[in-house]
């Protein structure tokens, strides 16, 4: 079955992603989705001061890893669509 998640739950994939990589809590990450005509979807993350900019790529890869470990779904990059209207959303197909 298909799945679509909204920006809340995209957020919160990127931030379980970071802070994973960084060995911090998910709390302690700050999340702002962008899409720009000229770099697609991004996102910029702020985590200790710091901010960095991941594209979308990265985005894919924290979707990945947070519908395999929130919704025990093994996912590839191939199946997942970016898209945003009023809100970003993500589809992942089967």
């Amino acid at each position: 079955m298909a799945v679509r998640i909204y920006t809340d739950e995209i957020v919160n994939a990127v931030c379980l992603n970071i802070a994973s990589r960084k060995g911090i809590l998910p709390t302690e990450v700050e999340v702002q989705l962008s899409w720009e005509e000229e770099y697609g979807f991004t996102a910029e993350v702020w985590t200790q001061g710091r901010s960095q900019y991941l594209v979308e790529a990265n985005l894919l890869e924290a979707i990945e890893q947070y519908m395999l470990k929130q919704y025990n779904r093994r996912v590839f990059r191939s199946q997942i669509t970016l898209d945003v209207d009023e809100e970003f959303w993500a589809d992942i197909a089967d």
